[in-house]
């Protein structure tokens, strides 16, 4: 159990930035034992007021991540716990913000006052005669007069807009907080390479046909541009797909446990280590059903494991 003289009232409101890096730190060198990670878990859930700026400064949210299929089932409970509901704090202040930013930017209905309120936003909607896009919503992207970063905001705003009713405004907000948080994680400066790989990710989830509400739940700030960023990009998959994901693993595990049993021996291969031809092995199917099997070799004689495709 959780040592509970960590956990004491603190005077401030919420665990300051090198605090939290802090426990960051100890929970890494701490991973091997159960119960001091029980502590730190109970210590961050109790004490850290999620913030964007917090998350991004400290990385706490990337290690407590990394516990998630923990082999204890209290630690793994925990950590579901606490991604839930930071990824929720985030997701109300970050639509609060926007729904603050849209509200500037609705005019008067002719048949009333504005209300001020989240349902007259919610009322009105951007009617486009033309197909929607920057250009032919009269939205300018050249926010840097930097080349790549206001071509990916371009290509982001005309991705999101497409059959959007979200208001020109609220899209370009939405767009520029996307490619802010991508600079932040790789600047584009110093880490180019990054930033584009990020980013190609990125908007073929954001135009892929299988995925076709992702982008209207961007647009409506389910998806905070922070989380859409750091996230493991199967976290944006549809469920239906997640699961398929799921069930193949689990296949390919089944797969790889019967496999150990039914072994074929052969004078086919030579053991690189002590150049012996008396081999086992079995192949599985651990890619797609296009890309050739894995050979899983074993040698008879010293031991020696390898694998080729």
């Amino acid at each position: 159990m959780p040592n509970k003289d960590i956990c004491i009232d603190r005077q401030l409101p919420m665990m300051d930035s090198k605090e939290v890096v802090v426990h960051v730190k100890n929970l890494e060198k701490s991973k091997t034992n159960d119960e001091a990670v029980l502590q730190i878990l109970s210590v961050l859930e109790k004490e850290i007021v999620p913030t964007e700026k917090l998350l991004r400064e400290t990385k706490v949210g990337v290690e407590v991540n990394k516990f998630k299929k923990s082999g204890n089932p209290e630690i793994a409970r925990l950590v579901k716990k606490m991604i839930g509901s930071w990824k929720d704090a985030i997701n109300r202040s970050k639509k609060s913000k926007l729904q603050q930013a849209q509200s500037q930017d609705i005019p008067t209905p002719n048949n009333g006052p504005s209300t001020g309120n989240v349902e007259s936003k919610k009322q009105e909607k951007f009617v486009s005669t033309k197909p929607r896009s920057s250009r032919n919503d009269g939205v300018d992207t050249n926010i840097y007069n930097h080349k790549l970063r206001d071509m990916v905001i371009k290509a982001l705003y005309d991705a999101i807009a497409k059959e959007s009713e979200h208001p020109p405004k609220s899209i370009l907000t939405t767009v520029k907080s996307i490619e802010e948080e991508l600079h932040k994680l790789n600047n584009c400066e110093t880490k180019e390479k990054g930033y584009k790989e990020k980013y190609r990710v990125i908007y073929s989830n954001i135009i892929s046909r299988n995925n076709p509400d992702l982008k209207h739940k961007i647009a409506n700030g389910d998806i905070t541009p922070f989380y859409l960023v750091n996230c493991d990009p199967k976290e944006l998959a549809p469920e239906y797909l997640r699961k398929k994901i799921e069930e193949i693993a689990k296949q390919n595990l089944f797969n790889a446990q019967g496999a150990t049993v039914e072994r074929s021996v052969t004078d086919r291969f030579t053991c690189g280590k002590c150049k012996e031809k008396k081999v086992s092995y079995y192949q599985l199917q651990t890619r797609s059903a296009d890309e050739p099997l894995t050979t899983f070799c074993t040698c008879e004689v010293c031991g020696n494991r390898w694998k080729f495709s």
